[in-house]
């Protein structure tokens, strides 16, 4: 099995839509619209990953500068087709960004995820990866859903 994990490329994006409605993180209909910019603006801070398998993607990530800060990313979408889930092909996606974002000089990756019980894998996943909660705020999403927080820095 021939696995890599690389910066995502225009001819990845039906694949990626396929990952994306597999894993249902978010409607891919909305990915075309998503990464516009970070397609056609070589000037564009924003990081888009994938691991690919035999070359086909099989992830996706996505990660961005927070504004007015120096230094600090947030991870705003990381997904696995749901046939590979549970293969440690997640954990190496956090591997390779914090890996890419520490050699661009970069301090800090944050995570932002739901407070829902269906999202405790999720948040479980995290703190495996070394990530430290560090907020609460109640009813973020909507009401009953709030926003977990995490923090890691990259040293």
């Amino acid at each position: 099995m021939n696995r890599e994990i690389r910066k995502v490329k225009m001819a990845d994006i039906p694949q990626l839509k396929k990952v994306l409605d597999s894993s249902e993180l978010f409607p891919s209909h909305l990915l075309d619209d998503m990464i516009s910019d970070y397609l056609n603006n070589e000037s564009s801070t924003d990081f888009w990953f994938t691991t690919t398998e035999e070359g086909n993607p099989i992830s996706i990530g996505y990660c961005a500068p927070e504004r007015l800060t120096e230094g600090t990313y947030n991870l705003y979408a990381i997904a696995v087709n749901k046939n590979q889930q549970g293969t440690g092909i997640g954990k190496q996606m956090m591997k390779y960004i914090e890996s890419h974002l520490r050699s661009s000089g970069n301090r800090i990756l944050i995570v932002e995820t739901s407070g829902k019980p269906e999202f405790e894998l999720t948040r479980e996943f995290y703190i495996k990866c070394n990530y430290v909660k560090q907020a609460v705020i109640p009813e973020f999403y909507e009401e009953g859903d709030d926003k977990i927080v995490f923090w890691k820095k990259l040293e």
